[in-house]
């Protein structure tokens, strides 16, 4: 299958779980892939992974909360591919002390900044060779959190998915005329490793009936293989079993 080839797709968060799933899936239909996160070393691990698939994967480590590192990513990409043709805006991250009575404002700050500037400065800086292009999908990872209230997730984490989400409807007010396309992904509970950060880690046995990064990998796929005309504006998925309806 290469119903991506040609294409460059850059990947944020992409060392483990739903960015990893999505560079995997979106290599098998052809794409050319740059993986971002802040450790280098996961991210060389997903490339090999993508090379020994026969893909194409470059890593571009960065801290993605810098207001200067989406720019600089996106300049190296058009340096060495001469073009940007979709954007999986997947960083993010949680803390374990997010009840209200634990947070401090730099403990907000993390998880705005993580979540929310990143994903702002990963947009923009996407849009410049986009608009030239007039052409481009952009994918967020927001969460169930980003369209449902419950105190799993955290207030500050719940306020910026939101934000993502208005984010990405923006995004489509605006650049619709320019052949641009974003997409809100709303997963509930996904099998990931940020879910180590929860006050109370699930078990395995939760983790095991929960959406699995695959899950998402194949989502993602879907919403960057749709033909031009169509603009999927927001996707929410759960697990059959979901506990978050009795969260």
């Amino acid at each position: 299958m290469a119903e991506l080839g040609g294409k460059i797709a850059w990947v944020t968060g992409a060392g483990s779980g739903i960015g990893e799933a999505a560079c995997l899936a979106l290599a098998a239909a052809g794409a050319a892939l740059v993986l971002t996160g802040r450790r280098a070393e996961p991210l060389e691990a997903v490339a090999a992974r993508v090379a020994a698939a026969g893909g194409t994967a470059t890593a571009m480590p960065g801290d993605l909360t810098r207001p200067e590192t989406a720019g600089e990513i996106v300049a190296g990409i058009e340096r060495r591919f001469g073009r940007l043709d979709l954007l999986v805006n997947n960083a993010g991250l949680n803390i374990a002390a997010r009840a209200w009575r634990d947070l401090t404002p730099g403990s907000i700050d993390t998880v705005l900044q993580g979540n929310l500037s990143a994903a702002f400065y990963c947009a923009a800086a996407a849009l410049v060779p986009m608009r030239r292009a007039r052409d481009g999908v952009l994918i967020h990872t927001a969460s169930w959190a980003g369209r449902h209230i419950s105190p799993v997730s955290g207030p500050a984490y719940t306020a910026a998915k939101h934000a993502v989400v208005a984010m990405s409807q923006s995004i489509n007010v605006e650049e619709f005329r320019n052949g641009i396309r974003s997409t809100a992904i709303l997963p509930a509970e996904v099998a990931t490793p940020i879910l180590d950060r929860r006050p109370v880690p699930p078990s395995a046995e939760d983790r095991a009936a929960m959406l699995q990064p695959e899950d998402l990998g194949a989502l993602i796929l879907f919403v960057a293989t749709r033909p031009a005309g169509v603009c999927l504006n927001e996707v929410t998925i759960s697990p059959t079993l979901n506990r978050m309806y009795g969260a």
